[in-house]
């Protein structure tokens, strides 16, 4: 099931974002820069500031058979243009569809608010992501292909019909 993360998921929220970030980060850079104490109380004051924001999306995938959060999305528009800004599935749960899932309520999302582009960025050495993205339909964004160590991809969307 997916839903609307609520204050009560943050615990969840930030066990599943440091250990899906320690799976890509991990031999890249130092522990303490995904999972030491200070960067888990950052991610935990990100994560409580994006559920509550009015202007951005939070949504929580649910293992069917008890209800244990096991995946996580974040978009909002920065600088104009909407933006995934965090997609995470458990590591235990990858390759079970909960990120096809995951997905597609973000696809549902912005095509209700009538998005036509969606722009995210992704770390370079993580290439289960990039490949998940690609078979997604992401693409290199032609405005800019790298921030940092990181890849920009973009997402077309229809235009929605007119009036």
């Amino acid at each position: 099931m997916i839903r609307t993360a609520t204050q009560d998921d943050l615990d969840a929220i930030v066990t599943l974002h440091t250990e899906a970030r320690a799976t890509y980060y991990r031999g890249h850079l130092p522990e303490e820069e995904y999972a030491g104490e200070a960067e888990v109380a950052r991610s935990r004051e990100g994560w409580a500031r994006a559920v509550d924001r009015e202007d951005a999306t939070v949504l929580c995938a649910e293992a069917d058979a008890d209800g244990a959060l096991v995946g996580v999305a974040a978009y909002s528009v920065r600088d104009g243009v909407m933006n995934l800004t965090q997609f995470h599935v458990s590591p235990a749960h990858w390759r079970e569809g909960i990120g096809s899932a995951l997905h597609l309520a973000c696809v549902a999302g912005w095509e209700r608010l009538g998005v036509t582009a969606v722009r995210l960025e992704v770390f370079e050495p993580n290439k289960g992501a990039q490949a998940f993205y690609s078979a997604c339909g992401w693409a290199p964004d032609p405005d800019g292909a790298r921030h940092g160590d990181h890849l920009v991809l973009r997402l077309a969307l229809p235009r929605p019909p007119r009036s």
